[in-house]
């Protein structure tokens, strides 16, 4: 309003100097000098108003939103403040940093893409600088931001586009009217190895493999020939004769009276994308570490000669091979050695089956053998015979002479089952029962044997009653930090002890749960405890570390929020005492629904730790995308420090990349001073595991923190 207030009065100024004399016109004139200055002044104090800015913490989260960023992104101040900056993420942002995090001084220039509230995306320029508090610690940042636009001539973008064309890395073809090579880029010469006096004059034929049939490529030729645009995947070959797979685009470009004038092919070398392809394949179907198929492949194999078998009437078994004594070789000679074993092992194995027979690990020291064709249930037998005999005698590996434990368990399809999951839980029972006996043993599966359906349900219905009777309880395993060995959290975890079988494994009862759904019921219970702990610890003046309960991927749903505020109001607990850890599966879901729930949660001052990591093989491309403040490395990759060189190289990899997006780091598992050490010098950031406590009841955790227990930590070198 002041604006226009002056521009009004500016305007009379000038309207009443047109009507007086000399000295009227001159002070006219200086109050007309005044008031646009003024308004020049206060136009550009508008104009830096309405500049977009925006405020973050040091975690990303916006705190401040002024009106050029809502005129600029669309989304009001309400709507922005409290997400995280994520939000404004293009969906196929792949850039390795989160730009407004990444300040290496107190201000940085970057040029990224971002998101509107509309979909549209545009390229901004960020200009960063950092907030620092009264005592000069960095509290934030101040990000001003300002959207680049499209300013170039006609003949502008036609040079660009040229020199994009020629710069690019897929390879550019273009033809004439007649079929003759015209043009084509150094992506061409470098991916064909022909040079452009080699191809100019010359047909696409140049690249024929002799690979496609005819109608193939009558389906390419119509593309050339205006039929509209071909997509797909050609083999084509280099000049050196080498065949080589292609992503190639045909399409036809017509002149003005709509005649084809030319046709372009852009097309990449993808040999590089199918061997990671076959890589990814083979790492999703086959054992790392003996070669031999895994459990999925296993059970799609035997789908398909089940299925064939139902068809033409046929028998085949399933027997699953337990090895014993592998525990103990390991901890006496070590990993290496185990490991040796078990190569070793399905070598052997495989030297007494027929080439069209399965074999298989499934865990551990436990293999299976696919038998897609037998004629009577007895030959299962003979050939689980020829098995046990052969990993009854003395095994070499390397220095040192072996012997090993054998127990074979037997399923026949389709008399013992008609689906493969069901014969694999059959071989698998009946090689538990044979693993009753001290001496090597096969047994076949029967009906009898089935109990584990029973013990199913029968877990269920106590467990249900376990949660009536107060028969559950929380068990308390701290974390400890690595710079100061100081009690810095701790993870809830759920133990039942059953009135007469004593203390209930959560290996038994936890799937159960999960299968039955009973779970919701677990982990609501679950919350509830641990926020009635914590404000029991409160009540009794312990100062209280944060502490983590895990989340089961069914309780994450849109009520988890609501469940969450709900059970921290009433037992008066501040959301930063409690840490949710979720596994790498839940990453995989829906992304806009998980994302969604975590900005609310996070919003309401929940903490979020991904749990087990590295095991869920989940793009690394999700942690970007997550507000999750801590990685915990799974104990799978810690057993082996800092002995093991892939668990070395992984444990590494997984600190460097949680550093790069500030992230916290829980090494789980850690049993070993020389693990610990490996981890410190790593820059881990705590520790969870034996070396320092096993997870214990509430009234002995009190304690540890009122004695104010500590790890011993080695001398800095």
């Amino acid at each position: 309003m002041r604006e226009a207030a002056l521009a009004r009065c500016l305007e009379l100024s000038r309207l009443a100097r047109d009507q007086q004399g000399d000295a009227q016109t001159q002070t006219l004139a200086l109050l007309e000098t005044e008031l646009a200055a003024e308004l020049t002044v206060l136009r550009a104090q508008k104009e830096q108003v309405d500049e977009a800015a925006m405020e973050l913490d040091l975690a990303g989260y916006v705190t401040g939103w002024n009106r050029g960023a809502e005129r600029m992104f669309g989304y009001a101040a309400d709507e922005a403040i409290g997400q995280h900056v994520l939000f404004l993420y293009a969906d196929d942002d792949e850039e390795g940093n989160i730009a407004e995090l990444v300040v290496e001084s107190d201000n940085a220039v970057a040029e990224v893409r971002r998101r509107k509230k509309s979909g549209d995306v545009i390229w901004v320029r960020l200009s960063i600088s950092l907030v620092k508090d009264a005592t000069s610690e960095p509290a934030g940042m101040h990000v001003r931001l300002t959207q680049l636009r499209d300013e170039l001539s006609p003949a502008e973008k036609m040079s660009l586009h040229a020199r994009i064309i020629e710069d690019s890395d897929q390879g550019v073809l273009i033809t004439d009217a007649s079929e003759r090579i015209v043009s084509i880029n150094s992506a061409f010469t470098r991916i064909t190895g022909y040079t452009m006096a080699e191809a100019i004059g010359k047909t696409p034929d140049l690249l024929r493999s002799g690979v496609h049939d005819a109608d193939f490529r009558g389906q390419v030729r119509a593309a050339m020939q205006g039929g509209g645009p071909w997509r797909g995947e050609i083999v084509g070959r280099r000049k050196s004769g080498e065949l080589f797979p292609q992503s190639v685009v045909v399409s036809a470009v017509r002149d003005e009276h709509g005649r084809i004038s030319h046709t372009f092919s852009l097309f990449t070398d993808i040999s590089v994308h199918k061997d990671a392809e076959a890589r990814m394949q083979r790492m999703a179907n086959y054992d790392a570490l003996t070669g031999l198929p895994n459990q999925g492949l296993l059970m799609q194999l035997l789908g398909q000669a089940m299925a064939e078998a139902r068809r033409n009437r046929d028998h085949g078994a399933l027997l699953v091979i337990e090895i014993t004594r592998l525990g103990a070789i390991a901890d006496t000679l070590g990993h290496d050695v185990g490991n040796a074993l078990l190569v070793e092992a399905g070598r052997l194995l495989r030297s007494r089956l027929r080439e069209g027979d399965i074999l298989a690990r499934l865990d551990g020291g436990k293999f299976a053998v696919g038998l897609l064709r037998i004629e009577r249930r007895e030959h299962a037998a003979l050939v689980a015979r020829k098995l046990v005999d052969v990993l009854a005698a003395p095994i070499v590996v390397g220095t040192h002479t072996l012997q090993v434990g054998t127990h074979v368990g037997i399923a026949v399809y389709p008399e013992d089952a008609h689906e493969p999951g069901a014969l694999l839980r059959g071989a698998d029972v009946a090689a538990a029962r044979a693993g009753t006996s001290m001496e090597p043993a096969l047994l076949f599966f029967s009906e009898e044997m089935n109990q584990r359906a029973k013990e199913h349900l029968r877990i269920e219905s106590e467990l249900r009653d376990a949660l009536a009777n107060g028969e559950l309880q929380l068990y308390y395993q701290p974390k400890v930090s690595l710079r100061s060995g100081r009690i810095v959290g701790a993870e809830a975890l759920l133990r039942w002890r059953h009135p007469v079988r004593g203390l209930v494994s959560p290996g038994v009862f936890i799937p159960v749960a999960e299968e039955t759904g009973l779970i919701m019921e677990l982990g609501n219970w679950v919350v509830e405890e641990a926020c009635r702990q914590i404000r029991a610890w409160q009540d009794a003046n312990l100062v209280m570390p944060p502490i983590a309960v895990n989340l089961s991927a069914r309780q994450f749903d849109r009520g988890l929020p609501q469940r969450m505020a709900e059970a921290l109001q009433r037992h008066a607990v501040h959301p930063e005492q409690i840490m949710l850890e979720i596994t790498e599966s839940l990453l995989v879901r829906g992304a806009e629904t998980v994302i969604a729930i975590m900005n609310e949660l996070v919003a309401m001052g929940l903490a979020l730790a991904l749990d087990d990591f590295g095991t869920g093989y989940s793009s690394l491309a999700y942690l970007k995308k997550f507000p999750i403040s801590t990685l915990k490395i799974d104990r799978a990759f810690v057993v082996g420090l800092p002995h093991e060189e892939n668990d070395c190289a992984i444990a590494r990899a997984i600190v460097m990349m949680a550093q790069q997006l500030r992230q916290e780091i829980v090494a789980e598992g850690v049993e070993t001073m020389e693990q610990m050490t490996f981890l410190r010098e790593l820059g881990c950031d705590q520790l969870q595991g034996y070396l320092f406590s096993q997870p214990v009841p509430a009234h002995d955790f009190e304690r540890m923190l009122r004695e104010g227990r500590r790890l011993a930590l080695p001398a800095a070198n």
